[in-house]
């Protein structure tokens, strides 16, 4: 994976890059709306939770422990689905999961017990597992290098319009036919999706619409291309970037799905804030958390075009994102609703700038078709841990009468110690630089 222009590659100036096309953009838009469905899907329980847990008889840990299955999953599904994205191709394998999760997003709507919805939850988790192996292998394909952070923290910022959507139409679903049938009408949003994909992606080097130089700016600044072999898996553990990757996501995945499924519950016993009122605060935690993911992009993206070394800049934009989280710390300890909206709120910015960065570190350090498994490898680590801090949650809640102090505190801590212990197992070059340096 190239990470800075090769002196025999052509150089585009900016104003040559705005007439090259932009049709790779189109391809970023489709996998912003899939992660927007993702997080549709995923987010729904626990925006519901409240009334569930009313209507349904739920302790925390009953809600806890679903919420593990779906992690459990979620960590099979990402290694697996990731494997599977390698094996088969994005062009296939995406649609078969976004068609996947839709089916078991709308069998929530027909569960009426806590074994039903570990069910339908376990089998959500399997097939979103697949969208991010395949989302950053998209990216690796139809983006240069310098742009790549920047694309991925476009199409990532769909699970933060996912998660200020789904609080805004929610209550109206709810109120007009109840949430049963919430659960069908967003399940089947991801088949409108599929038509898409399977209208508007190809390959780049067979796409139609595709003009001669967006082709050849796509492949500005990658080397020859040569024949890969196929890398076997457990060989992929060799790669440094693979460890790193691997603590990011074990590390901070689970603090992220903190925020999507107590976050609400949270507003609630905290600042008595029902499910019409959560959608102004619920909207402005993931409003911003957009900006995050955009910006911390961005900023990586930034410095490699200012002429800084690849892994350098992504490890100054993790740096920098990773402290902007420490405040959340805080959170329990303030009385105002808006005060507290706002350190989440910028929290989850900041989680979103380091999974741009950390996502892209992928197809930094790694072969380029072993991009998706990967992806897979950490997702499955974030997700087995999450399984055990999501059945943690439920009992320390049920166990304190609902004290969230130790958690937000957790929260805060983990991105400044994942940071450094990703510094120390990173290399100082990317996969490219050192092949460049070798020849």
């Amino acid at each position: 994976m190239p990470s800075e222009i090769s002196p025999a590659a052509p150089v585009f100036a900016t104003k040559t890059i705005e007439k090259v096309g932009h049709y790779r953009w189109t391809i970023c838009g489709l996998l912003f709306f899939a992660t927007t469905i993702n997080y549709m899907d995923r987010q729904i329980l626990g925006l519901l939770k409240p009334l569930l847990m009313q209507d349904l008889g739920w302790t925390e840990t009953d809600f806890g422990d679903i919420v593990a299955v779906f992690s459990l999953m979620y960590a099979f599904g990402y290694a697996g689905m990731g494997r599977f994205m390698d094996k088969v191709g994005i062009k296939i394998g995406l649609p078969i999961a976004v068609a996947g999760w839709s089916v078991f997003a709308a069998m929530h709507g027909l569960m009426s017990t806590v074994t039903g919805f570990k069910i339908a939850r376990g089998g959500l988790g399997i097939m979103e597992g697949g969208n991010f192996p395949a989302s950053i292998s998209a990216i690796r394909e139809w983006f240069p290098a310098k742009e790549r952070a920047l694309a991925t923290g476009i199409f990532n910022a769909g699970s933060n319009i996912g998660a200020v959507v789904t609080p805004i139409i929610l209550p109206v679903l709810v109120a007009a036919f109840g949430w049963q049938v919430s659960f069908l009408i967003t399940g089947c949003l991801g088949f409108i999706w599929v038509v898409l994909w399977v209208v508007l992606y190809e390959h780049p080097e067979k796409q139609r619409h595709l003009s001669a130089a967006e082709r050849a700016y796509i492949a500005s600044d990658r080397p020859a291309p040569v024949v890969e072999q196929k890398v076997p898996w457990l060989s992929l553990l060799a790669y440094r970037g693979t460890w790193a990757y691997m603590v990011g996501m074990l590390m901070t995945s689970p603090v992220w799905w903190f925020y999507l499924n107590w976050v609400p519950g949270y507003l609630n016993k905290q600042f008595g804030v029902n499910m019409m009122a959560a959608m102004a605060p619920l909207a402005t935690i993931y409003f911003f958390a957009d900006f995050g993911s955009i910006g911390g992009g961005w900023l990586s993206s930034h410095l490699i075009k200012k002429g800084m070394r690849t892994l350098r800049a992504r490890r100054v934009a993790i740096f920098t994102v990773a402290a902007c989280v420490v405040p959340v710390a805080l959170v329990s300890q303030v009385n105002h609703l808006w005060i507290a909206v706002g350190l989440i709120s910028l929290a989850a910015a900041a989680h979103q700038g380091f999974s741009a960065n950390l996502y892209t570190l992928v197809s930094d350090t790694v072969p380029s078709n072993a991009v998706s498994s990967v992806v897979g490898i950490g997702g499955f680590a974030g997700g087995i841990w999450g399984m055990f801090t999501a059945l943690a949650i439920g009992r320390i809640l049920d166990a304190t009468g609902g004290n969230y102090m130790v958690l937000f505190l957790g929260a805060s801590a983990v991105y400044p110690l994942a940071v450094f212990i990703m510094h120390l197992i990173l290399p100082k070059y990317s996969r490219v630089e050192m092949e460049k340096m070798a020849a």
